[in-house]
């Protein structure tokens, strides 16, 4: 179907939405991106308007097809990639959600989550899911929303509670693809990935697990239909009389991390890749065996095609990386988040200091929701530049802290790691990054990768690609990094990495504040 076709991929990240259009050799024809707002309501507690994020996901989808004079009958599909566990409860009749998406970030069900920690019940959902008990996946949220949402004001009056609503089929579930699905083709339906860090799928049985379910009360009828994430039957099509004016099949679906795994064609066993975007996510394809994790990490599902087993992966979440640099800017250190590596450069080392930058908590392999941001080792001679440096390399460590356990769990040593996402253009960073993981690191010539695994999913759906080989051809190395400096030096400071770590630990006591 290469012809004079494209593919597009819809990539809805926590800060804005892209829409990208690739052709056959996996290269960028048409690209548009806008941001929608981070509504913080309260300490702790992180919200999206999922409106807005529909109306923006339009704008872009028609501003890079003009701006590229595409037309979108040229789409062969569309595939879809998201920010993860960020979920969203809507009427299912008028299409208008009850509230605010709350984001993946969000704390708020922190309580919770140590609720289920003092009954012993961490052990039985990491079993299930693979995943960590913790208030950054879904299961929470939308426990959150049906005991306290206030449903927005509809054409109609609404008296009923959300939790009755739901019972009988007047409300919806989702996480942000499944609501971008929704909205294009008017079906309910997510994939095996993001149904996966929902902590309500059952990864292994490859189903919504029914006592997941009374645990968190979430009623069957909310949950939207799983699909491989790269579907031949397709999850529907646009509707030719809607805003694209085209029927164009939704074909595709991963979640954003999974999406940039198959974009870097890690299709084989071993074969690993760490996106840094807002946060960083370190993903190792294992292959069809969930391999269960000792050292705090996650275990997850890849991906799948249709008709194929599904692939597995071990991931490590990193919850604050490029959001740290967007810190530097919002506390006026910085201007330009390019600014950062001349900066950096133009000092030796940090002096010292230490950014732990923890300001929702940590992730993989520490999983501490109360942890809090923190700097140490300040002294009346620290200057921005010793700030900015330790910021990236708070980057570095973190990435460290996983690569070790994903090393542990695995049981291989990692020759070399692809890397993608906005942060890898600084090239003072992934030299930073390969000298404290002592390993290779590759960059690729598309480095968007989470929107390209998303158009590789779909476009392998309706045979615009017909085999994976292809699209292993298309991989091409922008530069690669091997490691440089004293090991002993880089591994005596990564060791006090851990002490700023510790320092930051359960430092917020009220709620997820």
């Amino acid at each position: 179907m290469a012809g004079k076709h494209y593919v597009g991929a819809i990539d809805q990240g926590t800060t804005g939405t892209r829409f990208m259009v690739f052709d056959h050799a996996g290269q960028v024809v048409a690209n548009a991106y806008e941001k929608h707002e981070q509504i913080y309501p309260e300490p702790g507690w992180v919200e999206h308007d999922p409106m807005e994020i529909w109306e923006n996901t339009k704008s872009v989808v028609e501003s890079a097809l003009d701006e590229a004079d595409l037309a979108p009958e040229q789409l062969a599909a569309l595939g879809i990639t998201n920010q993860r566990e960020t979920t969203l409860l809507w009427d299912s009749e008028t299409g208008r959600p009850v509230h605010n998406a709350l984001v993946w970030q969000d704390r708020r069900t922190t309580d919770r989550v140590e609720e289920l920690e003092s009954e012993d019940k961490v052990e039985w959902i990491r079993e299930k899911t693979g995943l960590e008990a913790d208030a950054y996946f879904s299961a929470t949220k939308v426990e959150w929303l049906l005991d306290n949402a206030d449903p927005m004001k509809m054409e109609r009056t609404l008296p009923q509670d959300l939790r009755d609503r739901a019972e009988s089929g007047e409300l919806l579930m989702g996480t942000i693809d499944t609501w971008l699905i929704y909205k294009l083709t008017g079906n309910h339906i997510t994939d095996v990935t993001n149904a996966s860090r929902t902590m309500l799928y059952n990864i292994r049985e490859m189903e919504w697990d029914s006592e997941l379910l009374d645990e968190f009360d979430v009623p069957q009828t909310l949950l939207p239909e799983v699909r491989p994430s790269s579907d031949d039957a397709t999850y529907g099509s646009t509707d030719p009389e809607g805003f694209l004016g085209a029927e164009v099949p939704v074909a595709g679906a991963l979640g954003d991390q999974q999406a940039a795994l198959f974009g870097q064609t890690c299709f084989d066993e071993g074969d690993a890749k760490n996106t840094y975007g807002t946060g960083s996510f370190f993903l190792m394809n294992t292959g069809e065996e969930a391999v269960k994790s000792d050292h705090g990490l996650l275990t997850t599902i890849g991906f799948q095609r249709s008709g194929e087993p599904v692939q597995y992966a071990l991931e490590g979440a990193i919850f604050i990386t490029g959001a740290a640099i967007e810190w530097l800017e919002d506390v006026k250190l910085i201007d330009d988040p390019v600014q950062t590596a001349e900066l950096a450069r133009s000092v030796d080392s940090t002096d010292g200091v230490y950014m732990v930058p923890a300001f929702t908590g940590l992730g993989a392999p520490h999983w501490d929701g109360r942890a809090r941001g923190t700097i140490v080792g300040m002294t009346r001679g620290t200057e921005r530049e010793h700030i900015v440096r330790a910021t990236l390399e708070s980057i570095a460590y973190q990435t460290r802290d996983v690569a070790e356990a994903m090393e542990a769990d695995a049981g291989i040593d990692m020759g070399r790691l692809r890397v993608d996402g906005g942060a890898v253009k600084n090239n003072f960073l992934c030299q930073l990054q390969s000298d404290i993981l002592g390993t290779d690191i590759v960059r690729p010539e598309v480095d968007e990768t989470t929107a390209l695994g998303a158009a590789y999913a779909a476009g392998l759906a309706v045979d615009y690609w017909e085999t994976i080989d292809e699209l292993r051809e298309n991989w091409q190395v922008d530069r690669a990094f091997d490691p440089e400096g004293d090991q002993a030096e880089l591994d005596a400071k990564y060791d006090r990495w851990g002490d700023a770590v510790e320092r930051s630990l359960n430092w917020a006591q009220d709620g997820g504040d």
